[in-house]
């Protein structure tokens, strides 16, 4: 994978929990579609399509931890960049699951394993709720494949539920999930 391709992934992972929190948060439907169980938005979500994924997940304000990480992984530049990408976005409350100091240990040594979990979160180009199918796969920035699941209406990648759908930047789609992404082993 070339150096400009994962910065842009890393960026996207960014990105889309910024632009998600930016849009705020909504519980998925119980409807038998995936894409109506995911796109249940805020009208404050229209706005965010004129900004990039990091600008929309920052004003968001439910990604700090996502902000952070992106940051000190040097992704930011790449999710900034044209695109498109579709970032599944967690909450701060997704990081904040993971066992006690992990973050930190993770924010020690950014340029490794930190990047990988970033750049898992992105899928190059625009996946909308509507193109997402029960058994149906991605391949993400990191180089691995997320798998999706739908259930009773619901959507869910490797079991990280989508909570909101669908939320628009001006370089790609964003999704949050309520769990971080982990990449399988090397």
């Amino acid at each position: 994978m070339k150096r400009w391709t994962l910065a842009t992934v890393i960026a996207l992972v960014v990105a889309v929990p910024l632009v998600v929190a930016a849009c705020g948060s909504s519980s998925s439907s119980s409807s038998a579609s995936p894409s109506a169980a995911m796109t249940s938005a805020s009208p404050a979500m229209s706005p965010a399509a004129t900004q990039d994924i990091v600008d929309t997940a920052v004003a968001a304000g439910d990604f700090k931890t996502l902000a952070t990480a992106l940051k000190a992984a040097g992704l930011v530049g790449a999710l900034k960049g044209p695109g498109p990408f579709t970032v599944f976005a967690p909450t701060d409350a997704a990081f904040a699951s993971l066992p006690a100091g992990t973050v930190a240990t993770l924010l020690k040594t950014p340029k490794g394993e930190l990047t990988r979990i970033l750049t898992y979160h992105v899928v190059p180009g625009t996946v909308m709720a509507a193109d997402i199918t029960d058994g149906m796969t991605a391949k993400t920035l990191e180089g691995s494949t997320v798998k999706f699941t739908v259930k009773d209406g619901k959507v869910y990648v490797n079991g990280a539920q989508v909570t909101t759908a669908d939320v628009p930047a001006s370089n790609g789609v964003i999704h949050v999930i309520d769990k971080v992404l982990i990449p399988p082993k090397q």
